[in-house]
């Protein structure tokens, strides 16, 4: 069967030695191994600050409290998406306000930011979901006029691009996260890609539970809230090797996608996601819009190909659903939605195949 994700493990001969080294070095917590993975990071991103982090979960939480998000306010958000995007929200004891998405594209709408926007709201988070950039521009214009932090969930658009610059230098807070099925895989990790030094050296601080690591623990003070959320040596090892080969990796998603792109045109009960100008996916899911999705997924299945809609949608959750909100464009979305593979285990014949079956109908 052909999955829909896939783990990218290094090969054993490259992968192991480095492991090996670090593990008998005699340290295997944060030290200088996690350092060089962050500068090597920021060097892939080309800017900003990375804060290496042991979950994506890690990194929007901190995120929220950088932006300045406390008990009771609001952060607008999408319901499309993986649960830890607004499970986060729920952390630091704000609420969430959804916004539509936007039907052409699946990301989060920009005008339905807009008029979410009330008294209450301290941050707005959009998702690059599937890989698929959000409208940036459009969203930078919103932050501005009403003076109001983004956060951008890229944990599935690493090597995404808007305008030729990936993301992670588009809004002041970027998350990542290297989760086991993700482009980068530290096994579990992730990363918050900071704009301001300022808020970077504060990020720090919260990551290893208040306390300033350039002092010793006697000469330390804490003065608000932190958490254990860094990343050790044997984890950050394993993301310089991916690293390496990161360019190659993502490279094979975006032919793939791109061959679907182009080959999935013009067939009868299928839509293409759009989009935005000037920006460039990186394809870590390959979304469709099709009739009668059941039996497109079971089709597939029948033929060896696992297709799933992945996500359940968020409002579909009690404890996140704050504010019930009627979506149109997502129950329209959603109602079609559906993901085929597209990651670096698809072969040319594989996504041949994958064609041919669509195109055969269901």
């Amino acid at each position: 069967m052909l999955p829909l994700i896939k783990t990218s493990i290094p090969p054993r001969e490259t992968l192991m030695p480095r492991l090996e080294e670090v593990l008998y070095s005699g340290y295997v917590a944060q030290g200088d191994v996690v350092e060089q993975f962050e500068r090597k990071f920021e060097e892939y991103i080309g800017g900003g600050h990375t804060l290496s982090l042991n979950s994506g979960t890690a990194a929007l939480h901190i995120a929220l409290i950088l932006a300045g998000v406390n008990e009771g306010d609001e952060v607008i958000s999408t319901a499309l998406t993986a649960e830890p995007t607004n499970v986060a929200i729920k952390m630091v004891g704000a609420k969430v306000r959804w916004a539509d998405v936007d039907y052409n594209t699946g990301n989060i709408s920009a005008d339905s930011i807009e008029k979410a926007i009330n008294s209450k709201t301290k941050a707005i988070i959009v998702v690059d979901y599937a890989g698929i950039p959000v409208d940036v521009k459009r969203i930078q214009e919103i932050s501005q006029k009403y003076n109001i932090p983004v956060i951008e969930d890229a944990a599935h658009a690493l090597g995404a691009k808007y305008n030729e610059i990936k993301t992670g230098n588009h809004f002041p807070f970027t998350v990542y996260s290297f989760q086991a099925i993700k482009h980068l895989t530290t096994i579990d990790g992730g990363a918050l890609q900071i704009a301001d030094r300022d808020l970077y050296e504060k990020g720090k601080v919260i990551r290893w539970f208040g306390l300033d690591k350039k002092l010793s623990r006697l000469d330390n003070d804490i003065t608000y809230q932190g958490y254990k959320y860094h990343m050790n040596n044997v984890n950050a090892t394993i993301g310089l090797v991916q690293l390496e080969n990161i360019e190659n990796i993502i490279q094979r998603y975006i032919d793939n996608g791109r061959y679907f792109d182009e080959e999935l045109k013009n067939i009868n009960g299928v839509e293409l996601i759009e989009y935005y100008p000037n920006t460039k996916p990186s394809y870590w899911l390959y979304t469709l819009k099709v009739e009668n999705r059941d039996a497109f997924v079971k089709m597939m299945s029948e033929n060896g190909v696992i297709a799933s809609e992945l996500h359940k949608r968020n409002d579909l959750h009690t404890y996140l659903n704050d504010y019930p909100t009627e979506l149109p464009n997502l129950d329209a979305f959603y109602g079609k939605m559906v993901h085929i593979p597209c990651g670096w285990w698809v072969s040319d014949e594989d996504r041949a195949k994958i064609v041919k079956l669509i195109k055969s109908g269901w």
